[in-house]
């Protein structure tokens, strides 16, 4: 994978973490990197557009509430974040991850934060897949014989 990769990686799953679970991994540590504002969270909108099909013509869906900020770390590293809704304090954390992970304490981050979102994900997609494999109903149907 290449670095562009794995900060997609994590910049997705930031992204789509839940708000709660964020700030719990976060304040469960000591990080408390001094930073510069580079653009303060502000909240706005973005046109969210799909695909019929997943590959037909693109079409706009409508918009979708978002909050994004950018921070400088007084050590140099630069993290953005770019969250759905209207949750400034998950912004501010996502960016503060996202500079982090760009530094020596990557890997604490990683260890401490990403890892147990991205297992609580996993963990969350099986049972929503389990559950949806309980209510299969298999149809089949029998020849009778006529032609």
């Amino acid at each position: 994978m290449t670095p562009e990769t794995n900060r997609r990686a994590w910049m997705s799953l930031l992204a789509k973490a839940p708000a709660e679970r964020l700030r719990v991994l976060w304040d469960a540590q000591s990080f408390a990197p001094e930073f510069n504002w580079l653009r303060a969270p502000e909240i706005g909108a973005t046109m969210v557009r799909g695909r019929t099909g997943g590959t037909g013509a693109p079409f706009n869906l409508g918009e979708m509430t978002v909050t994004r900020c950018s921070l400088q770390l007084a050590s140099g590293e630069v993290g953005h974040g770019y969250v759905q809704g209207r949750d400034k304090d998950k912004a501010k954390l996502a960016a503060l991850v996202d500079a982090l992970m760009q530094g020596d304490k990557a890997d604490v981050v990683k260890a401490a934060v990403l890892e147990p979102l991205e297992k609580a994900m996993l963990d969350a997609r099986e049972t929503r897949a389990a559950k949806a494999a309980a209510t299969k109903v298999d149809f089949f149907t029998m020849v009778r014989g006529e032609d």
